[in-house]
């Protein structure tokens, strides 16, 4: 099954923001169903069933404390001249604390052969651009600065993604929550 690590968005301030957002952002491209908005610690790709129980073994293992996340800013992937991904990303505080958490997804997880492609660059997707995309370096300025509130993170993921032809459709594995 195609699965990965994740944080999802849960606070209804962050959730009412990246609605407005996406109803107003001029920019021809398809949304992110709010529902499947998250953070990916690590994407797993295709595991079998004994592959799971060890994933889910070595995740369980993580310890972390609750902190919390201050959406704020946006940008493009690769860039807003040609962009492919248009994304909410978090303050530097934030960003260390997701940083550090993924970093701890990625080490107990590289004893089971799974490793990260590129680094963990904290970011929400919010639109997803297939047609040939136009430049949004105006229309992000916009948004610079913008704070779009605040979520605490009590806990990670391991979601299963099952690809149709009406977009993915993730389901929970396993939940792994912050240490007291």
């Amino acid at each position: 099954m195609r699965s990965f690590v994740a944080i999802e968005i849960i606070s209804k301030e962050i959730i009412d923001s990246i609605k407005k957002i996406q109803s107003e952002f001029n920019i021809n491209a398809k949304p992110v169903e709010i529902k499947n908005i998250h953070f990916t610690l690590q994407f797993l790709g295709e595991i079998d069933e004994n592959k799971l129980n060890q994933v889910k073994d070595a995740l369980e293992r993580i310890s972390f404390e609750s902190f919390d996340v201050t959406f704020t800013n946006m940008g493009a992937f690769p860039k807003a001249k040609f962009p492919r991904v248009v994304w909410i990303g978090v303050d530097e505080d934030s960003g260390k604390n997701l940083i550090e958490l993924a970093k701890k997804v990625e080490s107990s997880l590289s004893p089971l052969g799974f490793s990260s492609d590129k680094p963990f660059t904290p970011h929400v997707t919010i639109f997803r651009i297939k047609n040939k995309p136009n430049d949004i370096t105006e229309e992000l300025k916009r948004y610079k600065n913008v704070r779009f509130g605040i979520q605490n993170v009590k806990n990670f993921k391991l979601k299963k993604s099952e690809l149709t032809p009406s977009g993915p459709i993730y389901s929970d594995l396993q939940v792994v929550s912050a240490k007291p």
